[in-house]
Order: structure tokens, then C-alpha cells, then sequence
């Protein structure tokens, strides 16, 4: 009898609590594949302590130290323990294909995908952060703060037009991109890792932005984002 896995999460204040993109993607891959799970919600804090304690790998910071993250994945069927969202979905395509998210041998493509999309949402991520803080305990936000302001400088929020602009024009972007293909999804008519990195993306601002934000962002490209979301929800089973 298979074990369920054990996806470590984080903590917010919100109802349901999830809503950190990361994260986000392992639990649509984990239900799209029909895999048994738990979550355990770590507090944004407690993140280091948490994850040295499972014996969790750090991911590298740009210049090389050290940091604890999750998403963090403990599959008790094998015994292996998975950092970074990326890797995790790695993992799961080898360990259980059924149901591939890599589907034709794509994942060298997907990851190249993958880079390009967090590229292109990172520049106006300094207003989404200061929504994320507003989310936290205290103590989460101060560490929250303290850990995004290395490669976001403070302050944020003043920037918020010039982000709102860059957000735009990075789902302009987007958007060519899936012009290009026949289907509905990245791949033509199949869904892949590709649609599940845009729509955990999507999924953290309807989570953290107030909702004329988020239907602000609903009404581009005649709602092309809300479809995907709620496109890739539903073929994730998670609506």
C-alpha cells in the first residue's frame, strides 16, 4: 500500500493558507497524478530551523550561500527528500509516470521554459512582495522582508504603476507564446509542467493581491489568465 508524500508548505493567514507559487506547483503535480499526499504548513520563519531538521539540501543564493526553501517533498515510498519546486516535479515524472507532466521527452524544454517565465514575472515582483508580507504573522513578515530584500532593495510598493506596467507586458509575452501553439496549453492540446509553472503564478496573485488587482489582471488578453487557472485546476482536480 503506497504511503501518501509529504509536501512541506507556508503558513499564512489567509483561509486555506496556500498561496506562495513554489510550493503551489508540486501540490497541482502531486493531484494531477492522482498521488496521495499531506501537507505540513511551516511558519515563513521557521523555514531554516524546519528544514535542517528533516535534513532538507539548501538551495544557492546568487552569491553562493546557503538558504533554506520550500517547497520541500518527503516521499516515505523511496525515502527520498526533494528540494525546490523544479526538482520535485523531476522527481515525480521518473518515480511515478503515469500521468506525465514532461510529456515527449520535454522536460529539457520545460526547464528552459521555466527559467524563461521566472525571468519575465521577477522585474515587478516588488509589489507582490509587499502584498505577501501583509499575509504573514509578524514574525514571518519581518523574515519575509529581511530574506527578499538581498535581490528586491527596499523599499517597496513605490514603484507600484512602473511594476503594474512590467507585469502587463510580461503577460503580453506570455501570451504570444501560447498564440503560437493549436491547443489551449503550451504544448498544443497537452497539458504540462509548462501551464502548471503559469498557473501557480496565477494562482499567488489571486491569493495575495486585493480583488480588483486580481481582476485587473483577469481582464488582459480578453481573460486569458483566469482560463488558464482555472483551466489547469480543473485538470488537476483542484476546483
Amino acid at each position: 500500500m503506497m504511503l501518501p508524500l509529504v509536501l512541506y508548505d507556508i503558513l499564512s493567514e489567509l483561509p486555506g493558507n496556500n498561496w506562495s507559487a513554489n510550493p503551489a506547483k508540486p501540490r497541482f503535480v502531486l493531484s494531477y497524478k492522482d498521488l496521495p499526499f499531506v501537507t505540513l504548513w511551516v511558519e515563513y520563519s521557521d523555514i531554516p530551523i524546519a528544514m535542517k531538521s528533516i535534513g532538507a539540501k539548501p538551495n544557492k543564493r546568487q552569491d553562493g550561500s546557503d538558504v533554506y526553501t520550500v517547497p520541500v517533498l518527503n516521499d516515505p515510498n523511496t525515502g527520498a527528500l526533494i528540494t525546490d519546486s523544479l526538482e520535485i516535479a523531476s522527481y515525480l515524472e521518473k518515480t511515478y509516470p503515469e500521468k506525465p507532466i514532461f510529456p515527449n521527452n520535454s522536460e529539457p524544454m520545460i526547464r528552459a521554459f521555466d527559467s524563461a517565465y521566472e525571468s519575465l514575472t521577477r522585474p515587478p515582483a516588488k509589489s507582490m512582495y509587499a502584498r505577501c508580507a501583509e499575509i504573514l504573522s509578524p514574525a514571518s513578515a519581518k523574515f519575509f522582508i529581511e530574506a527578499r530584500s538581498r535581490y528586491a532593495p527596499l523599499p517597496w510598493g513605490v514603484t507600484y504603476d512602473e511594476d503594474w506596467e512590467l507585469l502587463e507586458k510580461a503577460h503580453n509575452t506570455a501570451y504570444e507564446w501560447y498564440q503560437k501553439t493549436d491547443g489551449k496549453w503550451v504544448m498544443g492540446d497537452t497539458l504540462s509542467y509548462a501551464d502548471i509553472v503559469v498557473a501557480c503564478h496565477l494562482l499567488w496573485y489571486k491569493r495575495v493581491l486585493k480583488e480588483d488587482e486580481w481582476a485587473r489582471i483577469s481582464s488582459w488578453n480578453g481573460g486569458k489568465w483566469a482560463q488558464v487557472l482555472a483551466d489547469v485546476e480543473k485538470e488537476c482536480k483542484l476546483v
